[in-house]
Parts: C-alpha cells; structure tokens; sequence
C-alpha cells in the first residue's frame, strides 16, 4: 500500500489533489446516499411500527370489550335463569295451594265429630287434586304392574318365580310407585320381578 503526503490534499476547499481523490469523494458521496436511505428505512420502520402499535392497541382494545361483554352475558343469563326457575316454581306452588287447603281442613278436624270413612274419603279426594295439579305441570307416576322390567325407569328390589316363560322379567308387585317430570326421571319405580327358572 502506498503512503500517501498530507501535501497532496488541500486543507482549505477539501478538494482531493490526488489520482484517487475522485475515488474518494466517490466515497463520500456514496456515504450520504447511505445516510439518506438510512434515514428513510428508519422513517419507514418507525412508521411501520408505530402503525402496528396501533393495530395492536385496536386489537387489545376490541377484545378487552368483547371479554367485558361476554361476562356481562353470562352474569344476565345467570340472573334470568335463576329469575324463571323462582316464577315457575312459585307458579307451581301458587297451583297446589287450593289443594294445600283442602289438605289443611282434614288435618284440624276434631276426630271426635267426624267418623273415620269421612277423613279417608277427603284425604283420597285432596290427593286427586294433587295429582291432577302435578299431571298438569308435567309429572307422570310410574306404577308398572304386569309390564316388563325397564331398567331405566324400574328399580328391582326383589324377585319372585315366575309360572310360566311369558311373565319372566314381567313386574309382579310394586312397593314405591316412581315419577317422571316432563320426560326427566325424578324417581324409579321399586318393583318384585318375575323370574323363570324351568
């Protein structure tokens, strides 16, 4: 490499003296292009980034929202869940009540005046009106003598022996009557089952 004389550069203009002066501010020049398109790459990213930051903060902003609306959904639907199983319970109640009185009314009787036949024939006539209220409402009893076993509504409790192959699995007997409410088992029924054993 050639070492160059300070002499061959003009301190004053900055002017290059030498062969390879053009080389150099070729160099310089080149330099301030970079400069340049350095500057607007950082523009441009910056702009770029702060776009995404707000993209971003949109974005955060949108599901902040969304998960504030979500609950306030669940805790309404909650409520209104809790509020319709109160009315429809109260209006269940509000149907059984005249049987309630009617109940009451041969609770308080003085045994001394009235016979046993009366008090059996009012008790008979208020569970009547129970039930007619709770059918109603959408309860069916489940009281299965002389038809098939079904698991899924009988529960067998005991079993006797059957006089013929036809009445194998067939209900003999029931010592608790089930209940179905609206299609739901609430209760099964507990039934003696026939059992062949020829």
């Amino acid at each position: 490499m050639k070492h160059r004389d300070k002499s061959e550069f003009d301190p004053s203009d900055g002017t290059p003296q030498s062969e390879d002066g053009f080389g150099r501010g070729a160099e310089d020049t080149a330099d301030d292009f970079e400069t340049d398109d350095a500057s607007d790459a950082n523009a441009a990213i910056g702009g770029t980034f702060a776009n995404l930051e707000r993209r971003l903060s949109e974005q955060e902003d949108k599901y902040l929202r969304l998960a504030a609306e979500y609950d306030n959904y669940r805790k309404r639907t909650a409520r209104e869940r809790a509020e319709l199983t109160s009315r429809a319970q109260a209006e269940l109640v509000k149907q059984l009540a005249d049987a309630l009185d009617d109940l009451a009314r041969f609770a308080h009787v003085d045994p001394a005046s009235v016979d046993a036949a009366t008090i059996v024939q009012g008790v008979d006539m208020v569970e009547k009106k129970f039930l007619k209220t709770l059918s109603a409402a959408g309860l069916e009893i489940i009281d299965p003598v002389n038809q098939s076993f079904d698991p899924k509504l009988h529960e067998a409790v005991a079993t006797e022996p059957a006089l013929s192959p036809e009445d194998d699995h067939v209900v003999a007997r029931v010592f608790q009557v089930g209940y179905l409410f609206s299609g739901q088992l609430l209760r099964p029924a507990r039934v003696v089952v026939k059992q062949w054993n020829g």
